[in-house]
């Protein structure tokens, strides 16, 4: 046991060494603005990079091999350590003048991409602090631990753990490539273009080039963080927003599916896709019902209108992104909680988006059809398919597991955060805000979340880390059997 601890203390290092030398590119910047934060930034590389370096020293002799259990663990660690480590800027900056908790706030909706703020002006802060928050966004996006796989080569050791642990989705043991580490350049790979092509997309849309790099971070890593305190409408542009919506669609899909057509230069694999289909089957659903709705209720006054915001929209929340282009949270309370419902379905498995995935509510849907024959003809074989492919009964009681325990987590959430004191509304749509990493809510939290109290701050932290770590991943180290040899 000793031995296993030692291994996960070592990696555990030496992502904190790899998470540290993210604080220069914000340093860089206020270099260059002038803006007067270089320090905050400074002080949190040294001290990160301590702490990692003191971590690696005292266990660099440890070479145990990592098994699953030992990846859900550093995978864990390491995101409560990354969610007080990326707070310590937040913390030491004069701007935007945030209490500890506040801070572990920022950086923890910033890291599982939730997008949740506490930040009131964001228009007045310093240039570096405003790239510090998207790339917060960025890194969390892909996952920074499949990052480490892709390029330390010494994380080789329970490389597929640490992977395992950390993608998205219930069919985790399916490797773009042969090795590990390939598969994990590759997932980089396709990440880095989509953001270059969409930061390029913005600007020459006429977005400035920071704000066009800023928005890129957070629109490709479906974060939903922006440089300005009105989100995407502050640039009142169509043309920006239909970017946006094409950028969110498709950082929503599998990024598997990315990879294919790429290597085969088909778009044969996308048309394949039982989920895929499904997702965008939504999403043109949902779009169509609050398009009308909004110009029924005199939301807007015309038909391209209310187009136009229901489709950004719809798309921004149903993949968890959380932009906004209007102050969605005032519409007729039916669109708005549908638009909440949607968020719990969120993007597809192996992409950046939150929620419980398109897949896993595919095949519920599929096996309560199922069951639904079986009472019709009981002595029949009725496999679930999805693409034609028999889907294997471990993978459907895994994702009814999963469901029940986020239906368990997300109540017993509720419960706390409305014990509280919190209306109703507001404590339902900010754990299903957080828990699904879309950001903003209903009622007081529609906005920010400046005037939740710290019980309901820390509350919520807990619902990101469940959320970005689907359930499963961190509710298992509290299973007795997990410590047992």
């Amino acid at each position: 046991m000793l031995k296993r601890l030692l291994t996960v203390q070592k990696v555990l290092g030496l992502l904190l060494i790899l998470f540290s030398f993210s604080m220069l590119a914000p340093a860089i910047v206020a270099l260059i603005y002038r803006d007067g934060a270089l320090l905050p930034f400074l002080y949190a590389f040294a001290l990160i990079l301590g702490i990692g370096v003191l971590n690696w020293l005292l266990a660099f002799r440890a070479s145990h091999e990592l098994r699953v259990r030992d990846g859900f663990l550093v995978v864990v660690l390491f995101w409560v350590v990354l969610g007080l480590s990326g707070a310590i800027p937040f913390w030491l900056s004069p701007e935007p003048d945030l209490s500890l908790t506040d801070s572990v706030f920022e950086s923890i909706s910033g890291l599982t991409t939730t997008g949740a703020t506490v930040i009131l002006s964001i228009d007045d802060l310093p240039h570096s602090m405003l790239w510090y928050r998207q790339q917060l966004q960025w890194l969390g996006g892909m996952g920074i631990i499949v990052l480490a796989v892709a390029v330390l080569p010494m994380l080789g050791i329970g490389g597929m753990q640490l992977y395992r642990a950390e993608m998205p989705g219930p069919m985790k043991e399916n490797k773009l490539t042969p090795r590990i580490t390939e598969t994990a350049k590759a997932l980089w790979y396709i990440y880095l273009g989509l953001t270059i092509a969409c930061a390029l997309a913005y600007w020459l849309a006429g977005m400035g080039g920071f704000d066009a790099i800023g928005h890129a971070f957070s629109t490709v890593a479906i974060g939903g963080f922006s440089t300005h305190d009105e989100s995407m409408g502050y640039f009142d542009s169509t043309l920006i927003e239909m970017i946006a919506v094409v950028f969110m669609l498709l950082a929503g899909m599998n990024f598997a599916l990315h990879f294919v057509a790429f290597r085969r230069r088909s778009l044969t694999a996308y048309s394949h896709d039982s989920e895929l289909r499904f997702y965008l089957f939504l999403m043109i659903v949902v779009t169509t019902i609050v398009t009308i709705a909004l110009f029924y209720t005199d939301t807007y006054i015309d038909w391209e209108d209310s187009f136009t915001h229901a489709l950004f929209q719809t798309v921004s929340i149903g993949t968890t992104t959380g932009f906004t282009t209007d102050a969605f949270y005032y519409w007729p309370p039916f669109i708005e909680i549908l638009l909440i419902f949607l968020a719990f379905v969120g993007g597809c498995a192996g992409s950046t988006g939150g929620g419980i995935k398109v897949i896993r509510f595919l095949l519920l849907i599929k096996q309560g059809l199922r069951e639904i024959g079986r009472l019709i003809h009981p002595n029949a074989q009725m496999p679930v398919r999805v693409g034609g492919k028999v889907i294997n009964h471990r993978v459907i009681d895994a994702v009814w597991g999963f469901f029940s325990l986020y239906v368990a987590t997300f109540t017993l959430m509720y419960l706390a955060l409305a014990a509280t004191g919190l209306d109703l509304l507001t404590a339902f749509s900010a754990v299903a805000a957080c828990m699904n990493n879309l950001g903003p809510g209903l009622g007081t939290v529609g906005a920010h979340y400046y005037d939740m109290h710290d019980t309901g701050i820390w509350i919520l932290c807990m619902a990101m880390l469940l959320g970005r770590l689907e359930i499963f991943t961190l509710l298992v180290l509290f299973s007795p059997a997990f410590w047992r040899r």
